[in-house]
């Protein structure tokens, strides 16, 4: 078992047919990830490296392959509207890779997400992996731009805003050879969708996870939420890192 994503998860890329979505999007099917769908508005009809048909919108893709998650891999001036594509098809996960959103944008997007079924992780993060058990954690489900094999499949669940310290974790956990449940990168922006107190919370009733690394950055409270849940709420062991000394 897995928080927020399985290895038989279907997943959409919006921006499938940009060179960094397009990118990624082959490295996640390479990893074995399921994904079922790409979306860019006006390139319905083609096909993704000849087997992954492309739609104009979240809503027909959702029709047509029952994805229920997204990656989004779009521009910053439209990524807020592809999130809230997202959030209208009724998606239960929508992952936003995308950096440099603005914060007026965001803040529109947070009051769209309050009472509605979908998740958001992001914006400006790394993803989310469940590692699977094949070669190199192959076979599991990989949404964003996390190094796929750097995973292994075990019992620590690791949350992170940072993204490059969520893979140092990662990999430092694999080379001792101690595995992970999930890794879950929620992104350093001021306004996002799931705090590190959130993933705790799933990471704390995950049966499969034993374990859980929480990463954080200097600025802002979050870090300090989710240490008083820890202390009163966490039955499992958790190690913390908070990365900076000081900040402008």
């Amino acid at each position: 078992m897995a928080i927020l994503v399985t290895p038989e998860t279907k997943v959409l890329v919006q921006g499938i047919t940009g060179s960094f979505g397009g990118r990624h999007a082959q490295l996640s099917l390479e990893y074995g990830s399921q994904i079922v769908a790409g979306v860019t508005p006006g390139k319905g009809g083609q096909t993704f490296e000849g087997k992954v048909p492309v739609f104009d919108t979240v809503a027909q893709a959702v029709a047509e392959t029952g994805t229920t998650t997204s990656a989004v891999f779009v521009p910053p001036p439209f990524a807020a509207d592809a999130i809230l594509e997202g959030v209208d098809a009724g998606l239960d996960l929508v992952v936003c890779i995308t950096e440099g959103i603005p914060v007026n944008d965001m803040v529109k997007v947070k009051r769209a997400l309050e009472g509605s079924k979908t998740r958001l992780i992001g914006p400006n993060c790394p993803g989310i992996v469940t590692p699977g058990e094949g070669k190199q954690s192959s076979g599991g489900c990989r949404i964003g731009i996390a190094p796929g094999y750097i995973h292994k499949k075990g019992n620590i669940g690791v949350v992170s805003r940072s993204g490059t310290l969520t893979y140092e974790a990662v990999w430092q956990l694999t080379c001792r050879g101690v595995g992970q449940s999930t890794c879950v990168g929620i992104g350093g922006d001021p306004v996002n969708g799931t705090s590190h107190l959130d993933v705790i919370k799933m990471f704390n009733d995950d049966p499969d996870t034993h374990g859980i690394i929480m990463i954080g950055e200097i600025g802002g409270t979050a870090e300090e939420e989710a240490a008083e849940y820890i202390k009163a709420n966490v039955t499992k062991p958790v190690v913390s890192y908070i990365a900076g000394v000081t900040a402008p």
